[in-house]
């Protein structure tokens, strides 16, 4: 089977891990030949409910029961879409309290940036340095990183960057701007917080020259941060958030969300400002809405911060500079990305999944499920301890 993955599904980069999935439950991945992988990385912060969650199961398999594609968005009336929608205002900002529900985290960045040129009529994109926001033309046309998005040019015009948490940027937010794009936590930079209240800062900025705010939390939403979306951390409510990832355990989904006022700004003039067709199909809205019913009516959320202060108190090594992130959203970084390497590569060969993260190469992503156990977090932490205490320091000299 590896061989035909090989030659018949396109791949992203020369060398795949390559594992090959027999199936998963909870905290774990089996491959083929009976080895399970404790799994610290849940789909690149996906699976929020771990593997195959019974709750999640069971709304897919009634819902698939019912109907599944029946139109294309916007049209019909469908339940799950519609409870889904309704109980996810209930725990957002009263400005935030229509969804546009789409396929995935790119397509949602995208939704969002048209919404914020149709309605504020400006076409100036402000994003940060290293950001990170999908690979769709619109997307990649925020990411501040040269050697990636350069051989896709000429991308979206208009689009310039500011550097996260640099104040003196802000002066470049002015009347001409549209919209400025941040991750709540910077994902693929390294796990990098906003400091000195720098997003409220921002957020007063934009107000002051009617631009708007996309807070981007299709990593760090549903819980992973210890709140349910991260901004609650800092003391900023955005225009229009942008979600995706663990909002449905592990099935494609995105969303943009804004208030009423905003988003009617795609609904005429012209008609369709954005359309899609599998966008709130109800099979993934009845696995979104069982997710949030799980996370918000369950101590998952508030235990969240509690691991992390386990994680923190079992990972410490020489080789560990420090651990950037929060909640169950944390990066090691270490001094060499030979270690990184190491470490991930080593890990997989011991049955425990950890990964890369997309800019920093001398970090390793740790952002298990968030119903991983005390018990399966000491077993991972042990393993990653054993893992760096083999580490050749000959390998970066």
């Amino acid at each position: 089977m590896k061989q035909d993955f090989l030659k018949y599904q396109a791949q992203t980069t020369p060398h795949p891990l390559g594992l090959e999935i027999s199936h998963a439950k909870g905290s774990y991945i089996h491959d083929q030949e009976g080895n399970a992988h404790l799994d610290f990385v849940a789909g690149v912060s996906a699976c929020s409910l771990g593997h195959c969650h019974p709750a999640v199961v069971k709304a897919v398999q009634d819902q698939a029961e019912r109907y599944m594609h029946v139109m294309v968005y916007g049209e019909y009336v469908q339940q799950p879409a519609v409870e889904y929608t309704k109980l996810l205002a209930s725990y957002l900002p009263n400005n935030l309290e229509t969804t546009y529900l789409v396929n995935s985290g790119t397509e949602a960045m995208e939704g969002a940036l048209k919404l914020a040129r149709r309605h504020t009529g400006r076409t100036q994109l402000l994003a940060a340095k290293n950001g990170y926001h999908g690979n769709t033309m619109g997307s990649l046309s925020l990411m501040g990183w040269e050697e990636r998005k350069g051989p896709f040019r000429p991308l979206v015009p208009d689009v310039a960057f500011i550097q996260f948490n640099l104040e003196e940027d802000l002066a470049k937010i002015t009347t001409r701007t549209a919209a400025v794009i941040l991750e709540t936590i910077q994902g693929g930079a390294g796990f990098i917080e906003p400091k000195n209240d720098y997003l409220s800062k921002v957020r007063k900025r934009c107000d002051e020259v009617g631009a708007l705010l996309i807070l981007d939390e299709i990593q760090p939403g549903f819980g992973r941060t210890g709140k349910l979306f991260a901004f609650e951390h800092y003391n900023c409510i955005p225009d229009i958030l942008v979600i995706g990832k663990g909002m449905a355990s592990g099935l494609p989904v995105g969303a943009f969300v804004s208030s009423k006022k905003i988003m009617d700004s795609l609904m005429d003039a012209p008609k369709l400002g954005h359309i899609t067709t599998f966008g709130g199909n109800p099979v993934i809205a009845a696995a979104s809405l069982a997710t949030l019913k799980e996370i918000t009516e369950s101590q998952l959320i508030e235990k969240t911060l509690l691991k992390e202060k386990l994680f923190r108190s079992l990972l410490v090594h020489p080789l560990i500079n420090e651990i950037r992130g929060k909640g169950l959203m944390l990066a090691l970084m270490f001094q060499h990305k030979e270690i990184a390497d190491f470490l991930v590569l080593t890990a997989a060969k011991r049955g425990l999944i950890l990964f890369w993260l997309l800019f920093e190469p001398r970090a390793v992503r740790i952002s298990p499920p968030l119903t991983i156990s005390e018990q399966e977090i000491e077993q991972g932490c042990d393993q990653i301890i054993s893992i760096l205490n083999d580490f050749n320091p000959a390998a970066v000299n």
